[in-house]
């Protein structure tokens, strides 16, 4: 299940990038305009969430130590969610406010989908900062999805009177009390073990992270949707904190870190730049709305994008790690204990190193796109961030999807992998979850 939530956020991406090229010269006049609108919708829900919510049930159960309710149940809220991220930005995008509520009605069961199946193994007690970080991103989840029904509300039958500060609002919400908390969470569990990092005990940065990321998150997104300058500026500074504390606990990492400089590596620190980078444009942005509204809107709209960039380099990185892990598991398990080379499979076997590169320079530098044109107010920079995010999605799929998959035909056929076809499966089967 989790590869199917990853492929489908790669799809997802590509979407998103040719979202953005169309909406170009939107973004470049008016960053709340529809188009705009449905672009960040397939950036957040169809690959942010999407991704997101693939990691949520590979590792709760490894962190819990507790399985999932249903294996089915995963794979219905995979269904559901994938036509509510799909459905909701079409529907906003082409004004076709039928659409939009359907999208919006399986975003909510998806959201009770999720809860039911994930309520037994998050019930179990102690395990520390990662699993209350999945605790509260699921209630970050919910509080995101609730108000984004009321824009569904809105756009079907105008039962409210909702400003662009609400629609900041959900944006914050769905970033950093959600997906940055779940990321932030998992991150404590997914870096000591690819950085071969083992920090002193007692460290408490981590958890800082999550609760203020979380906390400030919702005090800030209260007071943009109520018009209250200063919750609105309290919370950005608790927000200030949790995101300091997850720089400071990654730095930790790094500091302790084993494993030698890598690709991996490129990626998490990047995505750490991203975030310094996200602060920055939201201060200059919101100091300069009162005496140049324009502009200081479109340092805002910089803001967020590189606030989504900080999670989609993270993104695509891990998913290099995760995506061979869970492969390696699969193809051993079907008998493949040789790569290629005739050497023991390793993960490294699964996918090409020059492509992954090549992906990390697209995802970066369309992230970097992004931000200046909507910054700058440029619809060509804004279409070339979007292009380079489209070839980012195509580059990841079918670079950790090629060589996995010519693996396990061989397998099946007992052909061209040496050792495949003599060697007798010695090791049990690996859950299908």
């Amino acid at each position: 299940m989790p590869l199917s939530f990853l492929a489908a956020a790669a799809v997802g991406l590509v979407a998103c990038g040719a979202a953005w090229i169309w909406a170009r010269a939107a973004a470049a006049t008016d960053p709340s305009a529809d188009q705009v609108v449905a672009a960040v919708h397939f950036g957040v829900l169809a690959t942010l969430a999407m991704g997101i919510l693939g990691a949520t049930h590979q590792f709760t159960p490894v962190i819990t130590g507790r399985p999932l309710r249903s294996v089915l149940l995963a794979r219905a809220t995979f269904v559901v969610w994938l036509g509510a991220s799909w459905l909701l930005p079409l529907g906003i995008g082409l004004e076709q406010t039928g659409v939009t509520a359907a999208g919006g009605s399986l975003a909510l069961v998806g959201l009770v989908l999720l809860t039911w199946n994930l309520a037994v193994p998050l019930a179990v007690r102690g395990k520390g900062a990662p699993v209350t970080a999945l605790r509260l991103a699921l209630l970050g989840a919910a509080a995101t999805t609730l108000l984004g029904a009321t824009f569904v509300g809105d756009r079907q039958g105008h039962w409210f009177t909702l400003s662009g500060h609400v629609d900041l609002a959900m944006g914050v919400l769905g970033l950093f009390a959600w997906l940055g908390v779940t990321y932030m969470g998992v991150g404590q569990k997914l870096w000591p073990m690819f950085m071969l990092a083992h920090l002193p005990s007692g460290r408490r940065s981590g958890t800082v992270a999550i609760w203020a990321t979380w906390l400030g998150a919702a005090v800030m997104a209260g007071g943009l949707a109520h018009g209250a300058p200063g919750a609105e500026w309290g919370g950005a500074g608790v927000l200030a904190v949790g995101l300091g504390a997850h720089l400071a606990s990654l730095w930790a990492h790094l500091r302790h870190r084993r494993r030698k400089a890598d690709l991996h590596l490129a990626f998490v620190v990047t995505a750490a730049v991203w975030l310094v980078a996200a602060a920055g444009l939201a201060l200059a942005g919101a100091l300069l709305l009162p005496h140049h509204y324009r502009l200081g809107v479109a340092l805002v709209a910089a803001a967020m994008v590189a606030g989504g960039g900080w999670l989609l380099e993270a993104l695509v990185g891990h998913a290099h790690k995760v995506v061979p892990f869970i492969v390696w598991s699969l193809l051993r398990s079907h008998g493949a204990p040789n790569g290629p080379s005739g050497k023991p499979l390793m993960f490294a076997d699964l996918y090409h190193h020059g492509w992954a590169a090549a992906t990390y320079g697209t995802v970066t530098a369309g992230i970097a796109a992004l931000c200046a044109g909507l910054g700058a107010s440029s619809p060509p920079v804004v279409a070339t961030g979007g292009v380079l995010l489209a070839v980012t999605g195509v580059l990841a799929a079918a670079n950790l999807s090629v060589r996995a998959l010519h693996l396990h035909t061989a397998v099946r056929a007992g052909t061209d992998v040496p050792g495949a076809a003599t060697t007798q499966r010695t090791e049990p089967a690996a859950p299908r979850a």
